[in-house]
């Protein structure tokens, strides 16, 4: 999901996922999955590729694991953590059932002739903002135009949300000075280095605030509706094991359902799938910020996927050449799964 123009399509195979979403320096691979049979017989195995390391975003799988709800669907799961520099690619090829990615990555996969279909879209609102202090000048998008932008790099899914937010303001990156600072973006805006950072939603605007800092914030999905991180599998997949497909979707949103009920009780359950996760409050508190882009609008259930996102994240990602044409949208994504 990071990328300058001439650059998009390799550097969004790159670095998939972060979608989304509150990425670091590390990373790893490690599988959790649990064996055995269920009263009907054997379980059948699936694996996801959630790419990234361990991490809080992903509550929803690790409680759906724990508390045996995709082995109540009949289902033996693994996951696959760890940076994989094609995740989709990689799941195409066999190496997973399933992946965790985001649309505009599912969009790009499509352009290159990757048969892959979201079944599910997990966080409802791109989790990425614009963050600028409190007592900034910078009151709306068009007061960009000039000022300093700090971002991780141009690639993945802040870079993708600063390219949202500027399109938007129907300003170019040659409107505004833009910075790869790596992930320091709250010791960069606390030091004045620049006069913006892009950086996640429920992550860098909370550290901010408990440092003491008063800052405001341009959220991507209030400007730029785009489609964030679901599940994927493969169209193979997809029309052969539909019932596989309908059980992992269905068993992945009761957790989420839970943890949406009960976020304390999630962080007890990831604190044994994520390895060193000694902070519980700080994991709280980016698993309550987080609630509410799962949630979206509330209007919509758990797990759907807005054919206006859709709409309108191809519109975008077209405008900036992106990829190279609108797709068939009935062949990305489908709510089957969800009935």
């Amino acid at each position: 999901m990071r990328f300058r123009h001439h650059s998009v399509i390799a550097a969004l195979s790159a670095f998939l996922l972060l979608s989304g979403f509150l990425l670091s320096a590390c990373s790893g691979s490690q599988s959790n999955g649990t064996t055995g049979t269920g009263s009907s017989g054997s379980l059948t195995n699936v694996s996801i590729g959630l790419g990234y390391i361990p991490d809080i975003q992903f509550a929803p799988f690790y409680v759906a694991q724990s508390k045996g709800y995709y082995k109540d669907a009949g289902l033996n799961v693994t996951f696959h953590h760890g940076i994989v520099n094609d995740l989709l690619g990689s799941m195409v090829a066999g190496r997973d059932d399933f992946a965790f990615s985001s649309g505009d990555e599912d969009l790009v996969a499509r352009s290159k002739n990757l048969p892959i279909v979201n079944v599910s879209t997990i966080f409802q609102k791109f989790p990425v903002s614009l963050i600028v202090p409190a007592n900034s000048p910078i009151k709306t998008l068009s007061d960009l135009k000039g000022h300093s932008i700090g971002v991780p790099g141009p690639f993945g899914a802040t870079y993708v949300g600063l390219l949202a937010l500027l399109y938007k303001a129907h300003l170019t990156t040659s409107d505004v000075s833009i910075h790869s600072i790596g992930f320091t973006q709250v010791a960069a805006l606390v030091s004045n280095r620049y006069d913006a950072v892009v950086g996640y939603s429920n992550n860098e605007p909370l550290q901010l605030r408990k440092q003491g800092v008063p800052v405001r914030t341009f959220d991507v999905s209030d400007y730029q509706p785009l489609v964030s991180n679901g599940i994927v599998t493969t169209s193979d997949t997809l029309h052969n094991r539909p019932s596989i497909v309908r059980s992992f979707v269905q068993a992945t949103l009761r957790g989420l359902k839970d943890v949406v009920a009960d976020p304390n009780g999630a962080v007890t359950i990831s604190k044994s799938y994520i390895n060193g996760l000694t902070d519980t409050a700080k994991a709280l508190e980016i698993l309550k910020a987080t609630i509410p882009i799962w949630q979206g609008s509330g209007n919509v259930r758990l797990g759907y996927n807005d054919p206006a996102n859709w709409d309108s994240t191809v519109k975008f990602m077209v405008s900036q050449k992106l990829i190279p044409s609108a797709p068939d949208l009935t062949q990305v994504y489908t709510n089957d799964s969800l009935k």
